[in-house]
């Protein structure tokens, strides 16, 4: 079995950084060794010069909203005019377009040291919701992007039945629903795992599934031990609705109907009681925080350090990608509880980076990722320490000076399965990324 050999200059190694580390990585693309205290490189080592990470995961993203970057910074609104744009793009979208710009945006997570990214794929069928020839060509079209762009992808299937508590999809959400749970069950059953894809599940919200549907869809995850997404009180109108409509809160309605558990991620969680904190916390529910996105449309800061300290592991995504960059994402998180509680240092460094590596590729459904170590998928990252960002501190602040400091510029090699996808900053796979993302984009405006 030929081994590939790599000299990290500097690695976090959870939960301190190691100067001089040897990392193999075998033909199975897993780390067959790690080891210390190696000061200069082995003969024929690859060398990394900067700080190795695990790759990062972006547990949260949806890969057609990279075409809305810029274009909704103009003019003033809420999250629901920000919407009615989404849904224009959404509407253009074709198996093809959604894969060429799924590619370049995949390509741009490479380059930001991603490895993994978890996709809630609600984009089903034609406009009007006519299903294609092939009820999954939308999802497939995602999961050939990433293989394409060289990252993993847990494509959360997405079920997306109503508008609102009682109401149909309208225009725009046709193409989103399949009607029942138990038909988007059908549909989501014929999707296949492959090396480098994993299948999860996802509710859209509480206002997207009737109550009565939420337990098929908990079921068709729990079934196959996999991955179950929900967007859960991103928004205060829909906190509101829900009550009106049944007298609870989004959480104790998903509550009571099956849906939390160590498998389940809560996305966003902005607007919680103390009681939804208490019942997502005690049944180890997960929590994906998305800060760029959710100062980007003015949802409000959630109550991450509150939800952690109750036992919601954390996670990153970075949503609408604003902006793609996981190291943004986990200063934005520590700096916005600052700004909320006027008081410093709630997560250390080392903290920021379990939530943007292991536990949130154990969100997606990847716990063999997101760490150096002996058996763990060969999925790694390096940023550099020596830029205008990064240059200055000692080695040994390497975490802190990457967290607080570096951005998705700095990354300068992405490995996947112990293969470079991105070497010295530029993509191995996608020759010119800001050409691919500016081709994929305008071929939605003609």
């Amino acid at each position: 079995m030929r081994v590939i050999t790599y000299w990290l200059e500097h690695a976090w190694l959870d939960p301190a950084v190691e100067s001089g580390v040897v990392l193999e990585a075998g033909a199975d693309g897993r780390i067959a060794a790690v080891r210390t205290g190696v000061a200069t490189p082995p003969p024929g080592a690859t060398v990394l010069r900067g700080l190795t990470l695990p790759g990062l995961a972006n547990a949260h993203s949806h890969a057609f909203h990279r075409a809305l970057r810029g274009s909704v910074q103009v003019g003033s609104g809420t999250f629901w005019t920000w919407r009615e744009v989404m849904y224009g793009v959404a509407q253009r979208l074709t198996p093809d377009t959604y894969q060429a710009l799924a590619r370049a945006t995949y390509a741009e997570m490479a380059l930001a040291g991603i490895t993994a990214v978890g996709e809630f794929h609600y984009l089903h069928h034609a406009p009007g919701g006519a299903p294609y020839a092939d009820p999954n060509a939308m999802g497939e079209a995602l999961v050939a992007a990433a293989g394409e762009a060289g990252i993993r992808i847990t494509l959360l299937d997405t079920a997306y039945l109503s508008s609102g508590f009682g109401e149909p999809p309208n225009d725009h959400q046709l193409r989103f629903s399949d009607g029942t749970a138990e038909a988007w069950a059908e549909r989501a059953a014929l999707l296949k795992e492959r090396e480098h894809a994993r299948v999860g599940a996802a509710i859209h919200s509480v206002r997207a599934v009737p109550a009565d549907q939420l337990s098929t869809v908990a079921q068709w995850a729990a079934e196959r031990r996999a991955p179950l997404h929900v967007h859960l009180s991103e928004q205060t109108a829909e906190n509101e609705a829900c009550l009106a409509a049944h007298g609870r809160t989004p959480t104790r309605l998903l509550a009571d109907h099956g849906v939390l558990g160590a498998h389940t991620t809560g996305v966003h969680n902005t607007h919680l009681t103390d009681e939804d904190i208490a019942l997502l916390g005690g049944s180890a529910t997960g929590t994906c925080m998305c800060p760029t996105t959710e100062r980007d449309l003015a949802d409000g800061i959630g109550p991450a350090a509150a939800l952690q300290k109750a036992g919601s592991p954390l996670s990153l995504g970075s949503d609408s990608h604003a902006v793609i960059d996981l190291l943004e994402e986990a200063r934005a998180m520590e700096l916005d509880e600052r700004l909320r509680t006027r008081t410093r240092g709630h997560w250390t460094a080392a903290a920021l980076l379990r939530a943007a590596t292991a536990d949130g590729h154990a969100a997606l459904g990847w716990p063999d990722a997101g760490r150096l170590a002996a058996g763990a998928l060969a999925d790694f990252t390096t940023i550099a320490l020596d830029s205008v960002r990064t240059a200055g501190p000692p080695p040994r602040l390497a975490a802190e000076t990457a967290v607080f400091a570096a951005s998705a510029a700095d990354v300068r090699h992405t490995v996947v399965g112990g293969r470079h996808v991105v070497r010295d900053g530029a993509h191995a796979r996608v020759p010119d990324v800001p050409r691919a993302l500016a081709d994929a984009i305008a071929a939605l405006r003609d």
